[in-house]
């Protein structure tokens, strides 16, 4: 998080939509930069210093999804919710897989908005303190102060998102926690988020994390109860 005032990069191309949320962005305290399309918009990520993207999907020159899709495989981690006018849930599995933090669809609420900018910039500002250092499980070393993951000795980029739900069952010391356990833990109470977005998260962590995904050897599943980690 940059000194002072949280500073938000809106991507979208629509002026009126821009200049509506630049100004009840700074309105609320935020610093707000602007891109019109999405090549300028991954220039300014890449560039500046930036606490949170705004970005809608269908932009000129480089969609939405594939400016999270680049930043994340450059280990570029800011948080980044998306906006869209298609609700389809394939579409918001997609952003959070590639790995937004949160999925709005068009037409949204200010108040909805401000209240989901504040829980992203929450999990991202919360680094939880190391119970004794360094987590190693098998292959896996966590280090919760710098939130980073190794797996052999190679960094694996996270989400902040990712991390805190991933650090969530660590720091259960193997035992089971529920959906409604993790979504109360990470995204806090007064959340828009369902048990699915527990599930989608999990399955991208296993592809992160895992040697092989579908016969997972750290994050298991409790069928019935929820997930747990196995150290």
């Amino acid at each position: 998080m940059s000194a002072g005032k949280p500073r938000i990069l809106v991507v979208e191309d629509d002026e009126s939509i821009t200049l509506g949320l630049e100004m009840n962005l700074e309105a609320e305290g935020y610093q707000v930069t602007v891109a019109m399309d999405g090549e300028e918009g991954l220039n300014q990520a890449r560039a500046g210093n930036i606490d949170l993207i705004i970005v809608d999907v269908m932009l000129p020159k480089i969609n939405g999804f594939e400016l999270v899709r680049t930043l994340r495989s450059e280990g570029r981690h800011v948080p980044v919710i998306m906006l869209s006018a298609r609700g389809a849930e394939m579409d918001k599995v997609m952003g959070l897989e590639l790995g937004a933090e949160d999925y709005i669809t068009k037409p949204f609420g200010l108040a909805e908005l401000f209240a989901r900018i504040k829980a992203v910039l929450r999990r991202d500002r919360i680094a939880r303190p190391p119970v004794a250092g360094l987590v190693a499980a098998g292959s896996l070393e966590i280090d919760p102060g710098k939130r980073q993951v190794r797996r052999n000795g190679a960094l694996i980029p996270l989400t902040a998102t990712e991390f805190e739900i991933l650090w969530c069952l660590v720091e259960s010391a193997g035992r089971v926690m529920s959906r409604d356990q993790i979504l109360a833990r990470v995204w806090g109470p007064g959340h828009h988020v369902t048990a699915r977005t527990v599930d989608n998260f999990l399955l991208q962590l296993r592809s992160k994390l895992e040697v092989d995904p579908a016969d997972p050897q750290y994050l298991l599943t409790v069928r019935g109860v929820g997930y747990r980690f196995n150290v």
